[in-house]
């Protein structure tokens, strides 16, 4: 992100994209797409190969003043436990997976995802209803706020 300025530039992006069913070009499209990160800056490596947790006083002092600048919104991403968590306190059970299962309780207001990072990889490959329920339901929805035809492609698995 600070090297390029783009939210989920890397592989996680890419499977965040496959997910949503849009390319590139569309997905950063300031005018059609906000993304709209936990934090706004990179709070580094965590040594395991992850990232630090966004710093926690970031959320509540920048959220709340920056979505009424976004007078259109028609679908939220809950993507990750942290934006999960932000928005929807005290709600998630533990394991996050129950939480995804659940993703139906939150619509329309957000729709819950796990975070596309390679560690989620291999809860993708244990419980294939994701990609079977979810992922139709996610793209239809997005195709439909962006206007778009909707495509439907496999997800990446790596």
């Amino acid at each position: 992100m600070h090297e390029t300025g783009l939210s989920f530039n890397d592989r996680s992006g890419d499977r965040l994209r496959a997910w949503l069913a849009l390319d590139r070009e569309t997905f950063y499209d300031e005018a059609r797409v906000a993304i709209l990160g936990m934090a706004f800056c990179y709070p580094g490596r965590d040594g395991t190969g992850g990232d630090l947790p966004p710093r926690p006083e970031c959320a509540p002092r920048w959220h709340a003043p920056l979505r009424p600048f976004f007078p259109a919104i028609e679908l939220t991403l809950l993507v990750g436990s942290y934006a999960i968590d932000y928005y929807l306190p005290g709600t998630r059970p533990r394991p996050m997976g129950e939480m995804i299962a659940r993703w139906r309780d939150f619509l329309p207001d957000f729709f819950v995802l796990p975070h596309p990072s390679w560690r989620s990889a291999r809860w993708l490959r244990d419980n294939p209803w994701f990609e079977e329920e979810t992922l139709p339901e996610l793209r239809s929805r997005v195709a439909d706020a962006l206007n778009l035809p909707l495509r439907c492609e496999p997800c990446p698995r790596r």
